[in-house]
């Protein structure tokens, strides 16, 4: 099974020592049966006064430090191994493949699945559901998985790539409006316009798994990638990985950190400083991506 081993470093700097409050970090990625954790380390400085390991309501792992010390910087590194053998999408055609659309998910829908069909931005003039239905081929029988896949590829195709330093997530008519947005940008535009069509998605995020590859929507550089995309439920399939800003399906190059309904909940890293406002210097991120484990 092809292994491979993530770096993920964080360094916050600044002007004079600063106290901190608790810092949660969703950087450890799901077990599951294409992707299995093998090995992992944290090292945090200044070391924190407590360090505790959970999952949140999505299952997601979360680690949870608080501090005693002050400092001038504050470092976060993870180190995992893990064998990451993701399935070809293409064993499934995408002419017969998977439920004809609408979908119809039955009376008896998981919460889970439930809550993911529901839009959280307000769209009173239909500007993303009518944006969407530009996808449905009216002319023969459409398959879920088709129309998806041609929404996906559509985003990348209608859309301009551009990395955000600012946080956030842009709504998905800004980034309608605009032409142009991040990975997480195009993620959510998906999953609203999945929403939109009666489709149940979700916000996911974590690597992108091609070693030393310069890969399209990277939130860093050439050597590895911090990536967002999104995930449909499709009956008698389960959750299928989308990726609006290459256009592919399937997780072949995608490790998977964390799944949530909102982007606001799968955050890698937030914490807070205690000092004023003119302390912070700056963040630095680096991701490396290598493809065996060492």
């Amino acid at each position: 099974m092809p292994a491979l081993t993530i770096r993920h470093v964080t360094t916050y700097r600044y002007r004079r020592p600063v106290a901190f409050g608790e810092h949660r970090m969703m950087l450890r990625p799901r077990d599951s049966h294409d992707q299995k954790v093998i090995g992992a380390t944290l090292g945090i400085t200044p070391e924190p006064c407590s360090l505790r390991f959970d999952r949140d309501a999505f299952g997601n792992h979360v680690a949870i430090a608080e501090f005693a010390a002050s400092a001038t910087e504050l470092s976060f590194d993870s180190v995992v191994c893990l064998e990451h053998s993701p399935a070809n999408p293409g064993v499934l055609t995408l002419d017969a493949g998977g439920p004809a659309f609408p979908v119809d998910y039955g009376s008896d829908i998981e919460p889970e699945v439930d809550d993911c069909l529901r839009r959280r931005h307000a769209d009173p003039n239909d500007e993303i559901g009518s944006w969407a239905r530009q996808f449905i081929d009216e002319t023969t029988p459409d398959g879920a998985l088709a129309l998806l896949t041609r929404l996906s590829r559509g985003i990348q195709q209608q859309f301009t790539y551009r990395r955000r330093e600012a946080k956030g997530i842009q709504s998905p008519a800004e980034t309608l409006r605009l032409g142009h947005g991040s990975c997480r940008d195009f993620a959510w535009l998906m999953i609203e316009a999945a929403r939109a069509l009666g489709l149940a998605a979700r916000f996911a995020s974590g690597y992108l798994a091609v070693a030393f590859a310069e890969a399209p929507g990277a939130e860093d550089g050439p050597h590895g990638a911090t990536h967002a995309w999104a995930q449909v439920y499709l009956p008698g399939i389960g959750w299928m990985d989308f990726d609006p800003t290459s256009g592919s399906v399937g997780r072949s190059a995608l490790v998977t950190v964390a799944v949530v309904g909102d982007p606001e909940c799968a955050l890698p890293l937030h914490g807070t400083f205690i000092g004023s406002a003119s302390d912070p210097l700056g963040m630095e991120v680096r991701v490396s991506v290598t493809s065996e484990c060492t």
